[in-house]
């Protein structure tokens, strides 16, 4: 902060408009805050948890935690209160959150079953406090008196922090109320910062709007950490009184902040491209037609990035830069008019969206990382890009593709992504036998599927285990809320979970046949849409006002299911020699009814394509 104290470093919309705080501003607001908190008995190792939406104040809460050797532990506001939330409380042993006032009534809620919990303080003005609550602002006045009165006090305590300290304790998503707590190091980070510009720069004017969630390990590094690397800004997202709300300035603020580059998801980028396209349609028949020429012809001469404008393609760049004036800069402006590229991450992006912001002049460079890498492993970047793959592997990071055994495989070979570099996590707090089995001599196993190409580009290609992606890019596993469901639902005898970069989960699900020729007595359409109608029944009692509702997070229970052709079975491949389920060969038989889950007509459990499997099952 010292190297560009008067660049602007936040900028926040409280009101009808953004304003700024520089470097200096904000070093002076974290060294006052620091020393708040050691007023009230913050000390090395100990856990602070931060609940908010991404505001000025999140990062300077963050930075003062770090600076008295403590540790945050950043939680997602999706989180449900009563089971997500209570676990990664209790589990970190947090003494302390810092919470917004949006957030407040969540802790409120649970409070009293954290027996670590010390002091709650919140961003925000209250009418009421209760008992161990309060202000930020008090916190922020006693280190004002305490700066005054010792100068050197925070340079003091700051100093004794050490590169191998925890800084973060970051929850995997999980599949029971039991997710890992990945411990990143202040080391961890810094040289993940500093990996992050391997391929790369940015100069310190540039801006962002920072509208991922900042717990988000992709947005921690890539929009907060890595900006302030390079003296370059941050702006968050206007907090509205509703999620919804929040979600709508996004694009309000977009224009007024005007960015120079954006961090992207999968989620956002499918969204995003619908919104360009019902915009262009709306401007009638000839735009529509024009800018659908524009795009095809943009999409050939690009190519996949390396090869853009090679050969005969050079004929067309004319055109190309006409269509990029008359057509796609109107897009950009949508953006602000500064928009130079999004970073895309989470999660893998289809490469027809790659193409499709590639053509109109504000590319999506994928990128590819993980939580426990801090996460930044690949990516792709303006000197050095490929369409439909994740980019180069950063500096200063080994990398294997290895075989299920773990032996190395050779370039263009599938097989499991292994790193090994500084930013790889310290291990799972309180979890020594899932560290082991992630970490081996160093080396990092990431559980995806992936290789390398002559050019040391990294293609990775789905799960190597059974992980589901939702769309926001986290990860999880299905196999216990498969079994748990298995175990208490009786009208259900195999089920398989899905989600790949999608809105919900859906499930496969083939019905105990027996339970099922028990509920009807004729062979009819009623008697078929009463056995799925049980099935649901029994899917309902994991969510709310269920018995078993607390057993797993809502979202990642299926919301929808398709009831499958024929049973799994070694015979169709379904099932392997060790009784396990094989995931990509259920997801290629049954693609149509994936599709269906995923449509209109899938939201209706009772759709016909469900009564006509169930009725070839039972027969």
């Amino acid at each position: 902060m010292n190297t560009f104290p008067n660049n602007p470093l936040l900028w926040e919309k409280q009101t009808n408009k953004y304003t700024s705080i520089t470097y200096s501003e904000t070093l002076d607001q974290v060294k006052k805050l620091a020393l708040g908190l050691t007023s009230i008995g913050i000390s090395e190792g100990d856990k602070v948890a931060l609940l908010s939406e991404g505001r000025n104040l999140w990062l300077i809460s963050e930075l003062a935690v770090l600076c008295n050797r403590a540790i945050t532990v950043p939680l997602s506001i999706k989180l449900e209160a009563k089971n997500e939330l209570e676990f990664r409380l209790i589990h970190s042993e947090s003494k302390f959150i810092i919470v917004s006032k949006n957030q407040l009534q969540k802790i409120r809620e649970i409070k009293h079953n954290l027996p670590a919990l010390k002091k709650i303080i919140i961003l925000d003005p209250c009418d009421r406090y209760e008992k161990n609550e309060l202000y930020i602002e008090e916190l922020l006045n006693k280190g004002k008196i305490s700066l005054n009165e010792t100068p050197l006090a925070f340079d003091a305590m700051a100093d004794k922090v050490l590169p191998d300290d925890i800084a973060t304790i970051t929850y995997t998503s999980g599949t029971t109320s039991q997710p890992k707590g990945i411990m990143l190091t202040h080391r961890n980070y810094t040289a993940n910062v500093e990996q992050a510009f391997s391929y790369i720069n940015i100069p310190s004017y540039y801006k962002t709007l920072a509208f991922l969630p900042w717990d988000h390990a992709f947005a921690h590094t890539a929009s907060l950490y890595a900006f302030m690397l390079k003296g370059a800004s941050i702006a968050s997202v206007q907090t509205g009184k509703t999620t919804l709300e929040t979600l709508k300035n996004i694009s309000i603020n977009i224009k007024e902040v005007k960015p120079h580059v954006l961090m992207s998801v999968p989620a956002l980028a499918k969204n995003l491209k619908k919104s360009i396209e019902k915009n262009i349609e709306q401007q009638g028949a000839f735009i529509n037609a024009l800018f659908k020429v524009a795009l095809k012809t943009s999409m050939w001469y690009n190519g996949i990035g390396f090869n853009r404008g090679m050969g005969i393609k050079k004929l067309t760049f004319p055109l190309v830069l006409l269509f990029k004036k008359m057509i796609f800069k109107k897009i950009k402006e949508g953006f602000g008019g500064n928009l130079k590229y999004f970073i895309g991450g989470g999660a893998l992006l289809d490469i027809d969206l790659q193409q499709f912001f590639y053509a109109i002049d504000i590319p999506m460079y994928q990128g590819y990382g993980l939580s426990e890498a801090s996460p930044i492993i690949s990516a792709n970047t303006p000197k050095f890009h490929k369409l439909g793959s994740s980019g180069k592997v950063v500096n200063n990071l080994e990398i294997k593709i290895c075989d299920s055994n773990g032996y190395p495989l050779k370039p263009l070979q599938q097989g499991e992504i292994v790193i090994k570099g500084e930013n790889v996590m310290k291990g799972y707090w309180k979890n020594e036998e899932a560290t082991k089995e992630t970490i081996k001599n160093n080396w990092l196993y990431t559980g995806d599927l992936g290789y390398l190409d002559k050019d040391d580009f990294l293609y990775v290609k789905g799960r190597f285990k059974s992980l589901l992606i939702g769309s926001d890019g986290e990860k999880y596993s299905p196999e216990e809320i498969e079994e748990a469901i298995l175990d208490h639902c009786q009208s259900i005898d195999q089920i398989m979970l899905y989600n790949n970069q999608n809105a919900y989960t859906i499930a496969i699900i083939v019905p105990n046949i027996n339970k099922a020729k028990s509920l009807i007595t004729e062979d009819s359409e009623l008697e078929m849409q009463k056995i799925i109608s049980q099935i649901d029944k029994e899917i309902k009692e994991f969510k709310i006002g269920g018995k078993f509702e607390n057993h797993f997070p809502q979202r990642w229970l299926p919301s929808t299911f398709a009831i499958a052709f024929e049973p799994f079975s070694e015979q169709n491949k379904l099932i392997n020699s060790t009784m396990k389920m094989v995931r990509d060969n259920v997801t290629q038989l049954f693609r149509k009814e994936i599709d269906i889950c995923y449509s209109s007509e899938g939201k209706n459990i009772a759709n016909t394509n469900n009564l006509t499997n169930l009725k070839k099952l039972i027969q």
